[in-house]
């Protein structure tokens, strides 16, 4: 899903480099190659490894219903999210591929588990509209923002971090909630917990991008370089 929510920041940034050129650059000049710019890295690539995992995960759902299996391959995606971050600062191979493939992860995911069990009546239609209907707002401010200002994104807020977190912990609870049995009605209720806080977060994360696109759009506040 949108509104990103993955990566570090507390703030809206747009990016100076996805303008083309950098700050004082002579037009038409090549100069250093941004390492920013590479695609083949160990964190790219475990990001491209999550990606191929979610079309699996929907089939294990609605296929076979393996949701052990289904949850297993929700917490090595979560395993592997927070790795490839690691990984990226470790060895200092921070990309913006980078930067688009870990959001889109995460927001396959959540889509992917919504439709999974929305399907299967585990969580009600109107969730899925709920969280649906934030995600087509936040896209038509991002939409606004490059029209306006130019090529840039916002930076993930904390709000949207942890909202997406909320959201990641509670779809595999209530997965697991499906079933009869003691443990299965404590995961039913903490998956609701993580569910509706995250559901909130995600509203309040799209509130601040909203404002922020608003300023950088009237030009309250100045777009900042990358960091």
């Amino acid at each position: 899903m949108v509104g990103g929510d993955a990566g570090t920041g507390d703030g809206p940034v747009l990016s100076e480099a996805g303008r083309g050129r950098g700050p004082g650059s002579p037009k038409g000049s090549k100069g250093p190659k941004d390492p920013r710019d590479r695609v083949l890295t160990i964190p790219n690539a475990l990001s491209v490894a999550r990606l191929l995992g979610v079309p699996v995960f929907l089939w294990l759902v609605l296929g076979p219903k393996a949701d052990g299996w289904a949850v297993g391959l929700l917490i090595v995606s979560a395993a592997t999210d927070w790795l490839d971050g690691k990984i990226a600062r470790a060895l200092n191979q921070q990309s913006r591929l980078g930067e688009a493939l870990d959001p889109a992860a995460d927001r396959l995911y959540i889509a992917a588990t919504l439709v999974g069990l929305a399907v299967r009546s585990i969580i009600p239609w109107w969730l899925v509209g709920v969280l649906a209907v934030r995600e087509l707002i936040v896209a038509g401010a991002l939409g606004l923002l490059r029209r306006r200002v130019g090529f840039g994104t916002l930076q993930v807020s904390f709000a949207g971090k942890t909202a997406t977190l909320c959201l990641l912990y509670a779809f595999p609870l209530l997965l697991l909630g499906a079933y009869a049995g003691t443990w299965a009605e404590i995961a039913r209720i903490i998956g609701w917990a993580f569910a509706i806080w995250g559901t909130a977060l995600y509203w309040w994360a799209a509130a601040l991008y909203l404002t922020q696109t608003r300023a950088l759009v009237t030009g309250r506040l100045t777009p900042g370089p990358h960091p």
